[in-house]
């Protein structure tokens, strides 16, 4: 990280981001507040006789074509790229499609939980780039409350159930698989969120995608961001969902000194001074 990463410079651009995470963060709190894992019954079973693979070729090729990190090294998303063309986007469609016709629960553990979040993300995509262009992911939302997004909204039926984003996350990956990286796989269109990992999660990769995407979270500005050595701001995802990370503002820091690098580690263990939170909900793509 270096003696200039832990005196960070904000840059203008770095300022109106901040500024548009703090009103977002706050509007949806205001709105519904952070989402609770409680498990939706009938989604925990699966055969783990059942070697078979499910094909996320398709996804891996919208990932290929329109993933681009910025100058930071922030994967971003080229929604408007996909949306000029139209072969890319029945792709996509075509996937979400077939993952559709697919009960997961047909299929190993494993293999589920590398359905889930490809599901995730790709239906996130799908769900952005049918209202494109848009700023935010929060200005989309099929209610009355502004700002709320499409989380709630059904945008998927699977096995004959209809399902939302918050229910692919919050009330089948969360609480059944109960693992705390989910947050680091999972890419909500926001700036400030984890990447859109560019490699599609298998049953064979989830576990070095996933500690993969941590270190690279941990050890990012959105994730951690050192302003000097008596403050940093921490993404608001530890605040929203302490209890996945050890329920106290310790453990979330204990967390973070697990991925860090050396210089950010041995500043985590020794740091003593205030925390903020933050979140940037700007579209997670490259500048119009």
């Amino acid at each position: 990280m270096g003696t200039q990463g832990l005196e960070t410079t904000r840059t203008a651009d770095r300022g109106r981001r901040l500024a548009a995470g703090v009103l977002g963060a706050a509007l949806l709190a205001v709105a519904c507040g952070p989402p609770q894992a409680e498990r939706i019954a009938g989604w925990d079973a699966s055969d783990e006789s059942n070697t078979a693979s499910i094909d996320h070729g398709p996804w891996q090729d919208i990932l290929d074509g329109y993933v681009r990190p910025d100058a930071d090294g922030v994967n971003l998303f080229d929604y408007a790229g996909l949306a000029a063309n139209s072969a890319d986007a029945a792709k996509l469609a075509g996937y979400l499609e077939d993952l559709e016709a697919i009960d997961p629960r047909d299929y190993s553990r494993a293999e589920q939980m590398a359905y889930w979040i490809n599901f995730y993300n790709a239906l996130t995509v799908k769900v952005v780039l049918d209202e494109y262009p848009v700023d935010s992911i929060k200005d989309i939302h099929e209610g009355v409350i502004p700002l709320e997004g499409p989380w709630g909204d059904v945008h998927a039926n699977v096995a004959g159930e209809d399902l939302t984003l918050d229910d692919i996350e919050h009330g089948i990956l969360r609480p059944i698989w109960r693992e705390k990286r989910i947050h680091y796989a999972v890419n909500c269109a926001a700036y400030t969120c984890p990447h859109l990992i560019e490699t599609a999660f298998t049953a064979d990769n989830t576990e070095s995608l996933l500690e993969a995407g941590a270190h690279a979270y941990v050890n990012s500005p959105r994730g951690v961001d050192v302003v000097d050595e008596d403050f940093m701001v921490l993404s608001s995802i530890y605040q929203w969902y302490p209890e996945d990370f050890g329920g106290t503002e310790e453990a979330v820091i204990e967390h973070l000194v697990e991925y860090a690098d050396d210089e950010l580690a041995a500043f985590l263990k020794g740091f003593e001074g205030a925390v903020d939170y933050d979140y940037d909900w700007t579209l997670n793509e490259p500048r119009r």
